[in-house]
């Protein structure tokens, strides 16, 4: 075949991610805006509160990341063999096979879309009340919420460095403002330094598994390092160093926070909660600080929502590139606009799914703020922990066959000792799941978020069998992320 013929189909789209885009710093901030420290704060925080009554959180806070420092060490020696956008799914359809991969997907893309529509239900139920008294105006949540997806949308489909600023000064700003507000707490009439929230054996005792997985929501985005390996500046070295100071800084932010809350509470953290909601962090420190912090922290808790659309926004429209551009789902979402490198077809179907979203739920008349801001990030999290499980074995199974290159430490040891500490966590927040969405045992969310996930997990099982039997070039790509979508190129040329 001629050159000519080669390249006798021009296009506008390519199936590569723009090179070269991000550094450490760019990629702590996306980590760590996924992560959206100012909303785990002062929204999850207070509502897991009010819902669960538990408060040993700061411990939960800190045991998480410990956990998750040691999964990290096998995760990112996995990072130096694999760049693949699709993370999770490329690294257990590499070190367990291709079936347990595109299960692994779907349940990424359910994990990660709840949490994206969660942060559309908390910025327009939180922004509603506050736009009534600092504007004077009604506005019911949907329409600001739909302002905010309109925003993400367009953000979507630009240069993931533009996005990247745009986080990064969001970002500082939230960050400079726990800080701020938490060392107010510390100076406010009623508190107490309270040993509650860093009690050791909470961590073992009923409810356990709800503080576990309030914990995970809170660190969700740290494995964001590894999904932006693709477009990061020297990988090997950018996502191992993003990874861990992500980490260590949201333990440190989390733990130190949520403990000095509590204690400017004066012992009745929990009532306060359920009675002021997300407002109690406010509140607090406004004591100190007056009511021109809380004016700054509240419009700084909407950007905080903001960033963490954003930020999901990007990792789901890569997690839909990575499957498109291998045939895992339709080739269209497989395609980057050239000059920008984004994912622009996986963005336009993740906004589609947020309108409808919005939509529906404003037309059921459902809460956004319970069903769908705390119900959604919890369903996320529960997702997340799963796969965090799973890619924790599959690391052990890759370096199994792939032996070479790193050391028994990276390869065996901290695999082994984070999957057991995992699969604990995952038993827990499963056997506590009704303490976890506050809800009577039996109800709907206790059933119906295992089950979806079971069910999406079997499903994309029996598509990768499927493509194994009936496109066996695609099923054979599967993980290989653009070493596999090359190949199929130049196949498909040649025919």
């Amino acid at each position: 075949m001629s050159a000519t013929t080669t390249s006798a189909r021009p296009s506008q789209l390519s199936t590569a991610l723009a090179r070269d885009r991000l550094g450490v710093a760019a990629v702590v901030f996306f980590v760590m805006s996924a992560a959206a420290p100012l909303t785990v704060v002062a929204g999850v925080v207070p509502t897991g509160l009010a819902v669960t009554g538990l408060t040993a959180i700061s411990i939960a806070f800190l045991a998480v990341a410990v956990v998750l420092a040691v999964f990290a060490v096998g995760y990112v020696a996995m990072a130096r063999h694999i760049a693949n956008a699709g993370a999770f799914y490329a690294y257990i359809a590499q070190g367990l096979g291709r079936p347990l991969g595109v299960g692994a997907a779907w349940v990424a893309l359910l994990a990660y879309n709840s949490f994206q529509l969660a942060s559309y239900g908390g910025f327009g139920a939180i922004a509603s009340p506050l736009f009534a008294e600092w504007f004077g105006v009604d506005v019911q949540w949907w329409v600001i919420a739909l302002a905010a997806w309109a925003l993400v949308a367009v953000l979507g489909v630009r240069d993931v460095a533009v996005n990247g600023r745009v986080l990064a000064t969001l970002l500082v700003a939230e960050i400079v403002l726990v800080v701020v507000f938490s060392f107010a707490d510390l100076f406010t009439p009623d508190f107490v330094a309270s040993a509650a929230p860093m009690d050791v054996g909470s961590l073992a005792g009923a409810g356990a598994g709800a503080l576990l997985v309030m914990a995970v929501t809170g660190f969700v985005g740290f494995e964001q390092s590894v999904v932006f390996s693709e477009e990061s500046r020297d990988p090997r070295r950018t996502v191992p160093r993003a990874t861990y100071i992500a980490v260590a800084l949201i333990a440190v932010l989390y733990a130190f926070s949520a403990w000095a809350m509590i204690s400017a509470a004066g012992g009745r953290a929990v009532e306060r909660s359920a009675a002021e909601g997300p407002e109690l962090f406010f509140n607090l420190a406004s004591v100190q600080l007056g009511t021109s912090a809380l004016h700054l922290g509240h419009a700084l808790f909407l950007t905080s929502l903001i960033a963490a659309m954003i930020s999901f926004h990007n990792i789901i429209a890569r997690y839909t590139f990575s499957l498109g551009r291998e045939g895992v789902l339709p080739r269209a979402f497989g395609r980057t606009v050239p000059g920008t490198g984004a994912p622009k077809n996986g963005s336009l179907a993740q906004s589609a799914l947020g309108l409808v979203a919005i939509l529906l739920y404003a037309i059921m008349g459902w809460d956004p703020l319970v069903q769908l801001f705390f119900w959604g990030g919890t369903t996320g999290g529960i997702g997340v922990l799963l796969l965090i499980t799973i890619t924790s074995v599959a690391v052990i199974g890759y370096f199994t066959r792939h032996p070479s290159g790193e050391d028994g430490w990276h390869r065996v040891g901290a695999p082994a000792i984070g999957t057991v500490l995992l699969l604990v966590m995952s038993y827990l927040a499963v056997t506590n799941i009704e303490t976890l969405f506050g809800v009577a045992p039996g109800s709907s969310p206790t059933w119906v978020v295992p089950l979806a996930y079971g069910i999406l997990m079997c499903a994309g099982v029996l598509w990768a069998l499927i493509l194994r039997r009936a496109r066996p070039r695609v099923y054979d790509g599967i993980g290989l992320g653009a070493r596999g979508a090359s190949t199929f190129s130049f196949t498909e040329a040649v025919k």
